[in-house]
């Protein structure tokens, strides 16, 4: 098989993904101008992304009482001070506006007696939310002047002089190579899962966290194209009941649970309750012979039994499966949780491209938003709107000024370029390996030596060192690599994805030198915080070369540009 069809096409703005972020992006776009707007995304944009499955509450929402910067507070507590005011801020004073304008569009917002949103906590609202990806992918597919391709999987940029011009890719169904020639491109991609060795083996090896398909692609592009990274050290773990992987917040939200060892003695309070001490606290317990751990749900009230089942068959139904396989209700029978692989994210953590305060990269004409973009976290999926949304508005100003021109007398060359590298790939090859256990062999390398879940999350720096020269090993034997057909050449391109994040990840696990955030970076060699550390470690690859920058941090008054 090999790829003989090829595609050119010119647009004013190219959205990669089609996920919560690109497709608000798309929306304002269109609403404030007429610029022609190709979506590539690499599944089918109705159920695609973090909001696939659907989801039971919205957990970014300025609720009565509170304002915005309390929201900018709460985030930088839970951050322990590494984000990014100015992005934090921009982003809150949008989470009501976003909020309505979904409600617009048709998603069920529950409301009590007098009208107001049901609350869930100090910044939550109550959803019914398994329709909402739908929702935004009708309403983008009702625009004029938008071309949505589905089952186009984007692999590069096209970077000239530190600008964007489009992107290449190839279409997994019928095997059409595109250059997408672009004004302005956002990338919108998601963060990135399956770089460490998952909880649940084999054939359960996809029942995470956080949504399988997403690779990381958008960060890897950036990467090798020379854009700055900011805070992958902060990874994400997210606490889950056990086996299932379902979300946990839900149950220590929704009837107040907390968090137990198997004594039945609350340990929650003696760790702390920031996302990374609930994470540290099940690890320690379980280490010090105290496990399993649980959240304490026996005795509730038995009406709360049917909220928790109804709640999790919107977003997570293993876990009601469980409790009715189980014959057993919350109300009878403790949650057991457990620690996730760790997830490089910048919806939950600072992780992701360096931006400036219009969520521009250091690639000019280049945007991030939603979980691609860092600086920002506790953002969910309000945020991702609003990041997508402040990159439209900006887009479509810088728009109005864009004087080059994106088409290229070299554009025919480079595609059938790039169509070689497909080809080759596609080519049978004598590899010994497959894609698949490549992918293994890369997880095994995370997981051992890079602060996976089998060393309890830590990790120094001999350790360190080993998973960069096996990770490079890695990298050397994927070359050897094919693919029979277009589907696995994506497989191939995702590995390639992943082994790219995994060395960008171990620089920044070296470089901060402390522990700030216990679980999520551990580091055995500095186990304690530092005030010297009050700073953002962010990376840039240069001559091939990852190159450390360390910057200062960015108060929410500040407008941030890029200065190089």
């Amino acid at each position: 098989m090999e790829i003989t069809k090829q595609q050119i096409i010119h647009t004013d703005v190219l959205i990669i993904g089609g996920g919560t972020a690109g497709c608000y992006a798309a929306l304002t776009i269109r609403e404030k101008s007429d610029a022609k707007i190709v979506i590539a995304e690499k599944a089918n944009i109705k159920r695609s992304g973090c909001l696939a499955a659907g989801v039971n509450a919205i957990n970014a929402y300025i609720v009565k009482g509170r304002k915005p910067q309390d929201y900018v507070d709460y985030a930088r507590k839970d951050a322990d001070e590494i984000v990014r005011g100015d992005l934090l801020l921009t982003m809150s004073e949008h989470l009501n506006e976003v909020t309505s304008k979904m409600e617009q569009l048709g998603l069920v917002i529950l409301k009590d007696e007098n009208g107001d949103y049901v609350a869930r906590g100090n910044r939550n609202i109550k959803i019914n939310g398994e329709n909402i990806k739908p929702i935004l992918a009708d309403a983008v597919n009702q625009l004029d002047n938008v071309e949505v391709i589905n089952h186009l999987n984007i692999t590069d940029y096209i970077v000239e002089d530190n600008t964007i011009k489009g992107a290449f890719g190839f279409h997994m169904e019928n095997g059409t190579a595109y250059e997408i020639r672009a004004k302005k491109v956002l990338c919108a991609t998601g963060g990135a899962a399956g770089l460490y060795k998952p909880n649940n083996p084999g054939f359960s090896r996809h029942k995470m966290w956080y949504p399988p398909f997403n690779t990381g692609a958008g960060y890897a592009m950036g990467i090798d194209a020379g854009a700055e990274m900011t805070t992958f050290e902060m990874r994400f773990i997210a606490l889950r009941c056990k086996d299932t992987i379902a979300p946990t917040g839900t149950i220590a939200q929704g009837v107040g649970a907390k968090q137990v060892n198997a004594k039945g003695e609350v340990y929650e309070d003696k760790y702390g309750i920031t996302t990374s001490q609930r994470v540290y606290g099940t690890t320690q317990e379980n280490l010090e012979g105290r496990g399993p751990c649980y959240l304490r749900t026996e005795g509730i009230e038995k009406e709360k039994d049917t909220d928790l089942k109804k709640a999790y068959l919107n977003m997570a139904p293993s876990q009601t499966l469980k409790w009715i396989e189980q014959g057993k209700d919350p109300s009878e029978q403790n949650v057991e949780i457990e620690g996730t692989e760790p997830y490089i994210v910048g919806g939950h953590t600072a992780s992701g491209y360096w931006i400036n305060t219009n969520r521009e990269t250091t690639i000019h004409g280049l945007y991030a938003a939603g979980d691609v973009a860092g600086g920002c976290p506790q953002k969910y999926v309000t945020g991702a709107l609003v990041e997508g949304e402040l990159a439209a508005l900006d887009i479509v100003e810088k728009l109005k000024d864009q004087t080059f021109d994106i088409t290229d007398n070299k554009e025919e060359q480079l595609l059938d370029e790039k169509v070689k590298e497909y080809n080759n790939i596609l080519s049978d090859k004598d590899s010994i390996f497959t894609i698949e256990q490549m992918e293994e062999a890369m997880q095994k390398v995370m997981d051992a030596y890079a602060g996976g879940i089998s060393s309890h999350y830590q990790f120094n720096e001999n350790c360190l060192n080993l998973a960069k020269e096996k990770i490079n090993n890695l990298i050397t034997l994927s070359g050897q690599l094919s693919a029979q057909d277009y589907h696995e050449l994506m497989f191939y391109y995702e590995l390639k994805e992943r082994l790219t994040i995994c060395l960008t990840l171990i620089e920044h696990l070296k470089a901060r030198k402390e522990t700030r955030w216990h679980s999520f970076a551990e580091n055995l060699d500095h186990p304690q915080k530092s005030d010297d550390w009050k700073k953002y470690v962010n990376t840039k690859k240069v001559d091939g070369k990852i190159k450390v920058i360390l910057r200062e941090l960015v108060k929410e008054d500040e407008h941030y540009e890029h200065q190089n």
